[in-house]
């Protein structure tokens, strides 16, 4: 296991190609500043030292110093031991509805979007508890199994779309069923379902797989996605219609939802364009007993930045003792040597 101990100090790398451009303007500079003296040919024999080589090797030099420096200071380090460490926390499994209906934009700025903008608002308040995502249409699939690895969760997360799901449909009981085999085997362990769906044309028995959750000691909170009016789904050619050519309009089922939360002994909340959701569902987290939760981190960290050091410092004493001019002495051995 890789990482950085300061990854800030990374950013410092966006400064290199600035210096390039200011020392290649430094250089044009010089350049128009010799052309007011006479021609090259003349300010060449006028200064026969100079050499704009040795320039150019210089700061080459300095930059990738400077470049080694970021490096080092950024404190590059690998994982010397994998360990199994016990904290407080819970465990979600959060069953997210990417059906076609998702797609509306009743809720800005769409279902979907909005539903994985309060599911990454979510992830950002968790410190110890392990987290597991699902996504479902008309059939249920595991996108991300139990863990306690947010950034995996966050990036799984961003790239969901309805494409992952090719069957349609709202198999929101297949979703639950699929999640309460998703935990980890440890009964201590306060657990919770996380459904968010529109509810619309639910195919299956949703309130029996949440009476199922609760028997498990699981609850299931659910948050509805969509508006009571509802509104047209996109389409790669407008807006979808039926065989009769009517645009299809799609509604929250709200009632399912509340159904279905009050089965899994959980809460609901509608999803809208306020952070009201949220903040209930956050409440409803918080208000769960936390417990001893397993999970497998690197625990000792070794320093590899000696390497770049080293070779910085052998950079910087080789710059010190090139010179920004021709060295005489030096190209007087080396001619006697080639000529011998």
């Amino acid at each position: 296991m890789f990482r950085f101990e300061h990854p800030n100090f990374l950013y410092l790398y966006f400064l290199l190609p600035v210096f390039f451009a200011l020392f290649l303007y430094t250089v044009y500079i010089k350049k128009r500043n010799m052309k007011r003296f006479g021609d090259r040919k003349i300010t060449q024999v006028l200064m026969p030292d100079a050499s704009l080589k040795k320039q150019y090797l210089k700061f080459g030099l300095l930059l990738a110093a400077l470049a080694l420096f970021i490096l080092v200071v950024a404190g590059p380090q690998f994982g010397s031991k994998l360990e199994t460490v016990k904290k407080q926390g819970i465990e979600v499994v959060i069953c997210l509805d990417v059906s076609n209906s998702m797609l509306s934009n009743d809720v800005s700025p769409s279902r979907l979007d909005m539903s994985k903008l309060i599911l990454s608002k979510l992830i950002d308040n968790m410190s110890n508890d392990k987290i597991g995502l699902i996504v479902f249409a008309g059939d249920a699939y595991i996108q991300l199994p139990i863990t306690s690895d947010y950034i995996s969760a966050k990036m799984f997360l961003s790239s969901i779309n309805p494409s992952m799901v090719p069957v349609q449909g709202t198999a929101v009981g297949t979703a639950i069923n699929l999640a309460i085999r998703s935990f980890t085997p440890n009964e201590k362990t306060e657990k919770a379902i996380i459904l968010i769906t529109d509810g619309e044309n639910h195919e299956d028995d949703a309130i029996g797989a949440a009476k199922a959750a609760v028997a498990k000691n699981i609850r299931v909170n659910v948050l509805g996605v969509g508006s009571i009016e509802g509104g047209p789904i996109p389409g790669p050619n407008g807006y979808q219609k039926d065989k009769d050519g009517n645009m299809i309009i799609t509604r929250l089922d709200e009632q399912m939802c509340k159904d279905i939360a009050i089965a899994g002994n959980g809460m609901y909340a509608r999803t809208d364009n306020t952070n009201n959701a949220l903040k209930a569902l956050q409440k409803e987290l918080d208000k769960m007993g936390k417990s001893d939760v397993e999970s497998k981190i690197y625990t000792s960290y070794d320093e590899k930045f000696q390497i770049p050091a080293w070779i910085l410092v052998f950079i910087l004493v080789v710059e010190f003792f090139v010179l920004d001019r021709k060295n005489r002495v030096l190209n007087r051995v080396l001619k006697g040597f080639w000529t011998n």
